[in-house]
């Protein structure tokens, strides 16, 4: 079914690997397409709990958008192909699964913007970050100047994405880009283990902590807290809320066994 990426099941985690190693990974059209349909089908198998998304080898996570296939758009195509990026965060974004980007090397443009979607930034500690558009005469298309500032802040943000400049990953967690740094030969280790131990919790109450933090940044406190309120509550009409509490309660308490209903 795919071409430019692969995935894999392992146990609960999905692997999604962008698989242009000669192209540093590179996001074209097809790409995207692809993309967005990993997402769909992931979303709808009841096996997977979390969701890594990397690139093949280890030079690159995604080197930026596929300059190639861009450096002849109209200004139509290029407002197109940004909306297609964009499909792709709002995809990742709003999928009810927990998405861990593990960059494991460069994460540039279009590779930045698409770890950014993620719900966290794993990094290799070879990995470098940044926004270099301007360098090419033009800006982020897929969200960089939004969610970038939503991460690391107005003024780091703009910082970022007017220079062009990489950074590390050492200065990409100083400044919350990324949320932990391994040894290049450890980040799937690391990725595996915070995948189980999201795994091992009531899949519906990850969705919802997931839905709930994205939707109240657009909102007041309060509206947000009734929000809240009400999810609580509802999820106790769950299989898992009365699974869960029920094994806390047992005599000699026992791990539950959440199965999203």
């Amino acid at each position: 079914m795919f071409e430019m990426i692969k995935i894999e099941r392992d146990g609960a985690l999905g692997i999604v690997t962008i698989n242009r190693e000669p192209q540093r990974n590179a996001l074209s059209k097809k790409v995207m397409q692809e993309l967005r349909a990993a997402v769909a089908e992931l979303d709808g198998d009841a096996g997977v709990r979390v969701v890594a998304l990397t690139g093949a080898g280890d030079k690159a996570f995604v080197a930026g958008a596929d300059i190639s296939e861009m450096r002849e758009m109209s200004p139509n195509d290029a407002q197109r192909f940004a909306e297609m990026g964009g499909m792709v965060g709002a995809a990742i974004e709003h999928s009810p699964k927990p998405w861990i980007a593990a960059v494991n090397g460069f994460a540039f443009g279009g590779g930045c913007e698409l770890a950014l979607c993620c719900d966290f930034i794993y990094a290799s500690d070879t990995a470098q970050l940044g926004q270099p558009e301007v360098k090419l005469g033009v800006i982020p298309g897929f969200g960089g100047t939004q969610r970038l500032a939503r991460r690391v802040g107005v003024a780091k943000a703009k910082e970022l994405c007017m220079t062009g400049d990489a950074i590390g990953a050492a200065e990409a967690l100083r400044i919350g880009l990324v949320d932990l740094v391994a040894p290049a030969g450890e980040l799937m280790a690391k990725v595996k283990a915070v995948a189980a131990r999201i795994a091992a919790n009531g899949p519906l109450a990850v969705a919802e902590v997931k839905r709930l933090v994205h939707q109240g940044q657009s909102m007041s406190l309060e509206s947000a807290l009734a929000l809240e309120a009400r999810s609580f509550g509802l999820l106790f009409a769950t299989h898992d809320q009365r699974e869960g509490m029920a094994a806390f309660l047992a005599k000699p308490r026992r791990d539950a066994a959440f199965e999203g209903k």
